[in-house]
């Protein structure tokens, strides 16, 4: 009986003390295996140049993953497919997770290559000829910055309260020469230029497709909100990797890349200010 008893009394001693344990919740984004999307063009390089160097000194393992267009990275984030990506901006990605019902997040931004005018069948923009052809990226805040740099070269008149995320060609409000805009998914604009006058392109496809930005028609000059930011889960935007990762960005390091590397990239407004 004594045996039975001090048996009892032993286990319900052990359940009293293990009441008071609370177990350690393991933080969200506390992993050391990540992989990061990119879209074609430089940002694989600044990623692998300026950010995994700092981030393999801390323990991390990282692997990029490729995709031809501007749909399947945040699919792929949402779905837990990948870590992070890079190839957006603020507007988009708003635009993208409201109707796609998606919960992602901006951690920083970076330096980013701007849009460009680039010459197809016309070289010179006094040149082109009524009902001339041009091409631009159809997702509606990319279309309106395409626009917006038409307008800079006197093609036509854009709607001056034109709402990013809603922006379409109806927000032309002067097309003398009766242009034809030809809107494409944003990896097909650097092969439109053997077909149309002129064409818009993002920065990343332009560099990806080997056009020099020095020799584009014109070049945007970026607001903030358009320069491209690295984005996670929101669940996840203070987690380990995610700070881990910013820092990484905000490094000495990383801005001796960016100056050395990346020449003509715009740069974000907290760029090279002491931290």
């Amino acid at each position: 009986m004594k045996t039975k008893a001090f048996a009892l009394f032993f286990l319900l001693f052990s359940l009293l003390m293990n009441c008071g344990k609370k177990e350690v919740p393991k933080l969200p984004g506390d992993r050391k295996d990540l992989k990061i999307g990119i879209c074609p063009g430089p940002y694989g390089d600044l990623l692998k140049k300026g950010v995994f160097p700092s981030l393999e000194k801390k323990g991390y393992k990282i692997e990029i993953v490729q995709f031809s267009d501007y749909i399947q990275p945040n699919l792929a984030l949402a779905a837990g497919d990948i870590d992070a990506n890079l190839f957006q901006h603020v507007p988009y990605l708003k635009k993208f997770t409201a109707d796609k019902g998606l919960k992602l997040a901006a951690i920083v931004n970076v330096p980013t290559a701007p849009m460009s005018v680039f010459a197809g069948k016309t070289k010179d923009p006094k040149n082109l000829k009524e009902k001339g052809s041009i091409a631009l990226p159809n997702d509606p805040t990319n279309l309106l910055r395409a626009l917006k740099l038409f307008q800079e070269l006197g093609f036509i008149k854009v709607n001056p309260d034109a709402i990013p995320t809603k922006a379409s060609l109806n927000d032309i409000l002067e097309n003398k020469k009766q242009i034809q805009f030809l809107p494409l998914e944003a990896a097909q604009l650097p092969r439109s230029l053997e077909s149309t006058d002129f064409s818009a392109i993002n920065g990343n496809f332009a560099i990806a497709s080997g056009l020099d930005l020095t020799k584009a028609v014109i070049l945007e000059t970026l607001a903030e909100e358009h320069k491209n930011i690295i984005v996670v889960r929101e669940d996840e935007k203070d987690s380990v990797f995610a700070k881990d990762i910013v820092s990484a960005v905000q490094s000495k390091e990383f801005e001796e890349v960016i100056n050395n590397d990346f020449k003509g990239f715009q740069k974000p407004e907290w760029f090279g200010k002491k931290k």
